[in-house]
């Protein structure tokens, strides 16, 4: 059986629960009895606080209740499909009770809404996300006074890429943090993120700022140092990208960087990075379902952005006329929000191709998403990004495929396809699977990000991680497979979700393999492994070890991108420990445990959680920054972004050596 719609959506079910838990009191126990387990996608919840979750979101949906009356009235209309732009209910459904409450209220819905009352629309943010509003008190975020305030002309930004470098290597510069001193870490602030369960946006630094968006659809420029909020942006959605900031001279006062980020609805965003105030948006697809979530690439003057949707959901439903989306990458000019190019992963328009046993109209060819942050090759003059599944039939040759693009017209050079037939959406495991494509395909995108990488003998190799365990390695000039290594036994949350790493001539390659409710003829392989750069075989290996207990939503995989410094590769795991290794041999120098509550600036309590999301640590200096908290498909939730530092003895130490 595989892991399923069912699964998914009972995964928010639990997601305040989960924060809860990490309460330093123990609540009350409650004189009803407990609740019988239930199973869903192949996996028993037996938890007590899961299972009273799940029941209070049945309740807040209930069809014949306040928020879905008022709901139908006045939001159904668009949002079922009727307005091409309007988002899907599929997609409403994954925001924060919070968020499309402010939405309604004073956001970007406010006319929409102008017909309900602020009881109604609490209702309808109630009813849509299955979350009550205000499970905890708000606490105002800490605004930053005086010398916090100010931007820092001197410093320039430490990365150029969400890939720490433009081919997503994941490795970043030299800090003063090594294998000798790693583990002497120790927390120096942390930081709430309000309204949120979930942490997946990467932090930047630049400015003396950490620059990172928030599940309540924040954008922060937070002081370095403290913790403090230098000021926020408000999205019109869930920030789930890291940000980018433009370069600039050190020291010119006058430089006006641009922040570059994207948002679950599918906008990308250039907003002041001194000010937070916008420069511009634009929506590069105006599919309802279409969503960014890899981070954009910045290089010589363009913004390259890849799109992808969430499309795959809403196909569940018999009534649903799947499926329109077709995956792209665009060039933006970065300064004036001017689209260059627009190249989609599919050539051909999806047609009308008959009819669902309901009788909805069924589309095809569709697909193809890109999830990534694509890599840059400034030699070659190429773009490199990954593909996701079709989501109906026919199957195209351009999913679960690699593609390199010509940086100035979009033109294709060439793609690679490593799975194909891989045509599936969640209708396929319904019960009703009208809409579920002839070839059911096993789900085996490319989540994770391309990357371009050269060996010590400046040989280059496009590497790219897919959820089906293997790694390829092709020839950067004509997508010719160079080698190929299986490593994870894979899955629909299984083998390389979000991101590799390199350093060297080593790979370093992070496997998920979390259950799933299929049946495989392996066994899974949780954990980190080492790879040769030149010839796909293994350095080291380092297994996980499962540390859980049986706490729901905790795995020992490893689904978040890992970062690397020199020597040190960090992971972060789905047991919410981050893991540093010694490059050389996989051994385990740090091992962080951050599913904790934590005292926070604002006063707000914060927990951690899953690693989860391409997001991975940034070290900087004497200091290592990290999110915790990924409360979405079965993960365990969090709020929190830690900032570590070393030691002022240990550091004073390093520093006279």
């Amino acid at each position: 059986m595989k892991y399923n719609a069912l699964a998914k959506w009972a995964a928010s079910m639990f997601v305040v629960v989960g924060l809860a838990a990490c309460s330093a009191e123990e609540p009350e126990q409650a004189s009803e009895p407990t609740p019988e387990p239930v199973t869903v996608g192949g996996m028993t919840i037996d938890d007590p606080a899961v299972l009273a979750a799940m029941a209070e979101r049945q309740a807040l949906k209930d069809p014949e209740g306040p928020g879905a009356q008022a709901y139908e009235e006045v939001c159904a209309g668009c949002h079922e499909g009727q307005v091409p732009k309007a988002p899907h209910t599929s997609m409403l459904e994954i925001m924060s009770p919070d968020s499309i409450f402010k939405a309604l209220d004073e956001g970007v819905m406010q006319a929409e809404s102008g017909d309900l009352s602020r009881d109604q629309k609490r209702a309808v943010a109630e009813y849509l996300s299955g979350t009550r509003i205000g499970q905890q008190v708000a606490y105002p975020v800490v605004m930053c006074q005086d010398d916090a305030l100010a931007f820092d002309y001197d410093d320039t930004p430490l990365v150029p890429a969400w890939g720490m470098t433009r081919g997503n290597t994941r490795m970043m510069p030299a800090s003063n943090i090594n294998r000798d001193n790693v583990a002497s870490l120790q927390l120096k602030w942390a930081f709430a993120y309000p309204e949120a369960v979930r942490a997946r946006s990467q932090p930047m630094a630049a400015g003396g700022a950490l620059y990172v968006g928030s599940h309540n659809g924040d954008v922060l420029a937070l002081d370095a140092d403290t913790g403090c909020v230098r000021w926020q942006f408000q999205a019109s959605a869930e920030v789930r990208t890291g940000v980018v900031i433009d370069e600039w001279e050190a020291g010119d006062t006058d430089a006006q960087p641009l922040a570059y980020f994207g948002d679950l609805l599918g906008n990308v965003y250039a907003i002041n990075a001194v000010t937070g105030e916008q420069v511009w948006r634009h929506r590069p697809d105006d599919h309802p379902s279409a969503t960014i979530t890899g981070t954009p690439s910045l290089f010589d003057g363009k913004l390259y952005v890849t799109v992808s949707s969430l499309e795959v959901t809403p196909a569940m439903y018999p009534t649903y006329e799947c499926c329109t989306f077709r995956g792209s990458a665009v060039a933006y000019d970065a300064a004036s929000g001017d689209v260059v190019w627009q190249t989609f992963t599919i050539d051909e328009e999806p047609q009308l191709l008959g009819q669902n046993r309901s009788g909805t109209d069924n589309y095809g060819p569709s697909g193809a998403p890109s999830w990534n942050s694509p890599a840059i090759d400034t030699e070659r003059n190429q773009l490199y990004f990954g593909t996701g599944e079709n989501y109906s039939s026919p199957a195209t040759l351009t999913s679960d495929a690699i593609f390199a693009l010509d940086l100035d017209t979009g033109a294709i050079n060439w793609s690679f396809q490593a799975t194909p037939n891989d045509a599936w959406n969640q209708a396929c495991d319904m019960p009703n699977d009208d809409n579920c494509p002839a070839e059911d395909g096993p789900d085996f995108d490319f989540g994770a990000a391309v990357v371009y990488a050269e060996d010590s003998n400046g040989k280059g190799y496009v590497l790219g991680g897919q959820k089906s365990g293997m790694v390829h390695a092709l020839d950067p000039d004509t997508g010719d497979i160079l080698w190929q290594q299986k490593v994870g036994r894979g899955g629909i949350q299984g083998g390389i979700h979000f991101g590799m790493g390199v350093e060297g001539d080593t790979v370093f390659v992070p496997v998920t393999d979390m259950p799933d409710g299929r049946e495989y003829p392996e066994p899974r392989r949780p954990g980190l492994y080492a790879l040769n750069l030149m010839t796909g075989e293994y350095i080291w290996k380092a297994p996980a070890d499962d540390v859980c207990e049986g706490r729901f939503g905790c795995a020992p995989g490893i689904s978040a991108s890992v970062s690397v410094s020199p020597g040190l590769v960090y992971a972060g795991a789905m047991d919410g420990r981050m893991r540093v290794h010694n490059t050389e041999t996989g051994e385990i120098l740090w091992d962080y445990d951050s599913t904790v509550q934590y005292a926070t600036l604002s006063g707000e309590p914060a927990s951690g959680g899953s690693f989860g999301g391409a997001v991975g640590p940034l070290v900087k200096g004497n200091r290592l920054y990290m999110n915790s908290g990924y409360g979405i498909y079965f993960h365990m939730p969090g709020n929190v972004l830690l900032a570590f530092e070393l030691p002022e003895e240990q550091a004073a130490h390093d520093s006279a050596e």
